[in-house]
Formats: structure tokens, C-alpha cells, sequence
């Protein structure tokens, strides 16, 4: 019996169904975050993570890594939810210092009133470590060069991530003229932001590519976000070539967007999110670059815990591929 080949707009609708079930998985696992801090307790110490917020599924994923590292060391884990505000971060972070905390991650809000954290947390000689980004201005400060009082920074480099995305643009770029790219970027306050566009474009010029940044907007981290400031962009310059897109939830939204505006503009994100890897296995999005914020959280958590060494100043990582559909199975989604 010959087999029928599948029509194409089945294929499509498929894929289109597979993605919006991985949304639902997600909210439900975003909701068992959301609602409160969360305790998890153990006899091996009590130790605190402040997130930027648990709405973000990569804070989530952070916070997930932190507590099942935690327990493994039969530890209480302590995760407290910044809820996008600055100010509750400080304070969270102070009433973890009056609990008398073994220890303390951080994922700064932002990078240069978290310096102030640190020095706090070392008055009070409770160890602090940064997770997902640095302390310090990102604007003169390297990601690698961990900021004085920290026990460890576990991040990407986001330099580097930064770059990877701009080598997998570089191959998509029009030949014989100038490429129109447009940059989605985070929230302000960030230092991932300037430093994923500070890699993106040294990779850009590295390879030689003629471009030209016509446009910048935030997406605020959100796949909204993201599907708005693409909105505003095709708006404007319909003849966007490429959307370089600082964050996985961001480039889902932009997809739609680019969807609906009849653009063939390609599409690259940072971060390996699943939807994101659904995307790219649809054809969706174009590409991507691998994180894996559970192992963040992780090696935080390792690195406040480990009582064997009293070295200050660790840049704790791990590998980061840059996928497309030909190698997207090198990247398995942790959020």
C-alpha cells in the first residue's frame, strides 16, 4: 500500500497545535511559581535565590535548578520573587540577611544597584553569588571578571551568546546589498541587553557582512512584548531582512507578528526555550542559542554550598550551542 504524503497545511496546522499545547504546559508550570515564595526545607542549611520574577519561565527554570540542588543536599531552599521590582528585590534580599541565611543568589534586576547587595551581604559575612547576570556596569566590566565579593557568578556568557546568534545571522543575510536587521531587545537595567548586541554585532562585522541596524525596540523579555515591538518595526520598515530577537519568549511573539504582516523577515533568538525549539522544528524561527537555566540555578546553589574551597570570584558555565533546524536535537529545553 503506498503511503499518501501529508499535505502541507496539515503539516503546518500540526505544528501550529503542538506549539499552543507546550503554551498550556507552560502556564501550568508557571503557576506552580507564581503564586507565592516558596520553601522547601532540609536539615543541610537554609539557603535564599532572589529571581527577577517567577512569571518569567526562565527565572522559573533557575529557581526549579536551585531547589532540586538543594534538596539533593538535603538543604532548605528559599526562593523569593522580585516580581519585576527593584525595590522588593533590595528588600527580600535584607530580610534574608536579618534571617541569617547560609548563603544567597541572586539574579540582579539590576547589575549596578545589586553592588550595593554584595557589599551588604559581605558586612553582614553572608556569602552572596550572582546567577544569570553580573554585577557591575556591563558597559566596563567583563562578564567573566566576577565583581568583588561574590563567592561565584553562574551565567552564559552572554557576549559569546550574543556572537552565536550573530554567526547564524551572518548566513542568512540578502547577497549583494545591505541587510535591514532589527534588534528586539530586553528591559532596561538588563546587562544581558547590551551584551547580547555587543556580540551579535562583533560577529556581524567579524564576518564581514554589509548591514545596517535600522531599528532597536524592547520587548520586555515577553512573547507580547516581542510580538509588539515587531509590530512597530514592520510598521515602519517593512523591509526588515532580519530580526535578531535577545530572548526566546521575545522571538515566538515576533514570529507572529512577521506571520501576519506577510514578512519574510528570518528570525533568531537567544535562549533554547521549547517553544522556541517547536518553533524551529516548524520552520517558524530560524535559530536559536542553547541555555540551560536549570543548570544555573544548580550550579549556584553548588557553589554557596561547598564548604571545601574558599575561592571568591568563580565564573561558573557551560557549553552554549547555536542550533538551527539541521542541529535543533542538540538542544533540549529546560524551560
Amino acid at each position: 500500500m503506498r503511503l499518501r504524503p501529508v499535505p502541507l497545511a496539515l503539516t503546518v496546522l500540526i505544528a501550529i497545535v503542538a506549539i499552543a499545547s507546550l503554551v498550556a504546559l507552560r502556564q501550568l508550570a508557571r503557576a506552580a511559581y507564581v503564586s507565592a515564595d516558596v520553601a522547601v526545607s532540609g536539615s543541610g542549611g537554609r539557603y535564599g535565590l532572589s529571581t527577577v520574577g517567577l512569571s518569567y519561565p526562565f527565572a522559573a527554570a533557575i529557581a526549579k535548578g536551585f531547589r532540586d540542588a538543594a534538596a539533593k543536599a538535603d538543604a532548605t531552599a528559599i526562593i523569593l520573587d522580585a516580581q519585576g521590582d527593584v525595590q522588593k528585590q533590595a528588600n527580600d534580599i535584607d530580610d534574608m540577611l536579618a534571617q541569617r541565611v547560609d548563603g544567597i543568589a541572586v539574579m540582579p534586576l539590576d547589575s549596578v544597584v545589586a553592588q550595593g547587595w554584595v557589599k551588604r551581604a559581605e558586612s553582614a559575612d553572608v556569602p552572596i553569588a550572582a546567577v544569570a547576570a553580573l554585577v557591575g556596569d556591563p558597559r566596563s566590566r567583563d562578564v567573566k571578571d566576577v565583581y568583588p565579593g561574590l563567592v561565584a557568578l553562574a551565567s552564559q556568557d552572554e557576549v559569546e551568546a550574543g556572537y552565536k546568534a550573530g554567526e547564524l545571522a551572518a548566513r542568512l543575510m540578502p547577497d549583494g546589498r545591505s541587510a535591514k536587521i532589527a534588534i528586539i531587545e530586553g528591559a532596561a537595567g538588563f546587562p544581558e541587553v547590551e551584551q547580547r548586541a555587543r556580540g551579535f554585532r562583533a560577529a556581524l562585522d567579524q564576518a564581514g557582512v554589509w548591514y545596517r541596524v535600522v531599528a532597536a525596540q524592547p520587548g520586555n523579555w515577553t512573547s507580547e512584548g516581542g510580538e509588539a515591538a515587531c509590530q512597530n518595526i514592520l510598521a515602519a520598515h517593512p523591509g526588515v531582512d532580519l530580526f535578531f530577537n535577545e530572548a526566546d519568549d521575545m522571538v515566538i511573539g515576533c514570529a507572529r507578528a512577521v506571520r501576519a504582516a506577510g514578512s519574510h523577515a528570518r528570525l533568531i533568538g537567544v535562549g533554547g526555550s521549547k517553544l522556541a525549539v517547536a518553533s524551529i522544528k516548524a520552520g517558524a524561527v530560524d535559530g536559536t542559542v542553547c541555555f540551560k537555566p536549570e543548570a544555573l540555578g544548580a550550579l549556584a546553589f553548588e557553589a554557596l554550598h561547598d564548604k571545601t574551597t574558599t575561592a571568591q570570584g568563580r565564573f561558573l558555565t557551560y557549553p552554549i550551542p547555536a542550533v538551527t533546524r539541521a542541529n535543533v536535537a542538540k538542544c533540549v529545553g529546560q524551560w
